[in-house]
């Protein structure tokens, strides 16, 4: 779900690299010395989640664990995501740096809306997998449809990309949330302090 570099306009860009600037000083600010190692593991996970592509037809896709990292970091997902796709570009050349700011906001802000309503869920003791299931679901839609969105300021050229991107990632949605289901069960039967301390 990378944007390629030389694909978008500048406005765009410009967009994208403001909200992933103002988003990750937040991120920061809301980290404390000992939620640091939390954010790290979350994105480490990211990064090794990204790096695992599927191709499907003229794209690919992959798990995002953006609704998860919503649950467990909050606005704490924005730096997580920035080191992690900042990896990616520079060693493997997913992406770009040119882009990045616009691929940290539309991974980033959907887990984050995911992540706060699988908070709410959890504390009104809906079932533990029915919330991951749902954050997990809705971050995958949130950044495929913040992607597609994207591209669509390109203009029309780019519509066919937008929707076969979005069709795409259909099938990863279930994916996604079956597998954030599972850990935030596991995690709520071994440490719900995990859970419920995550970061505002």
């Amino acid at each position: 779900m990378h944007i390629a570099e030389g694909v978008l306009s500048l406005p765009v860009l410009v967009s994208g690299a403001a909200i992933a600037t103002a988003g990750t000083a937040y991120g920061i600010k809301k980290l404390s010395f000992e939620t640091i190692p939390r954010c790290g593991i979350v994105s480490a996970a990211l990064f090794v989640a990204s790096l695992i592509h599927v191709n499907l037809g003229a794209t690919s896709v992959h798990l995002v664990l953006g609704g998860l990292g919503g649950i467990l970091l909050g606005w704490s997902l924005f730096p997580a995501f920035l080191v992690a796709l900042l990896l990616q570009a520079v060693l493997f050349q997913f992406g770009g740096l040119i882009v990045l700011g616009v691929n940290v906001t539309n991974m980033a802000l959907p887990g984050i809306l995911a992540g706060m309503i699988g908070r709410a869920m959890l504390k009104a003791n809906i079932n533990p997998f029915i919330c991951g299931f749902t954050s997990g679901l809705l971050g995958i839609l949130g950044s495929a449809a913040c992607v597609a969105i994207s591209l669509l300021f390109r203009g029309e050229a780019f519509m066919t990309s937008a929707v076969m991107i979005t069709s795409a990632h259909l099938p990863v949605m279930i994916i996604e949330g079956i597998v954030t289901g599972f850990i935030v069960s596991y995690l709520s039967k071994t440490d719900k302090t995990f859970l419920e301390g995550g970061i505002k």
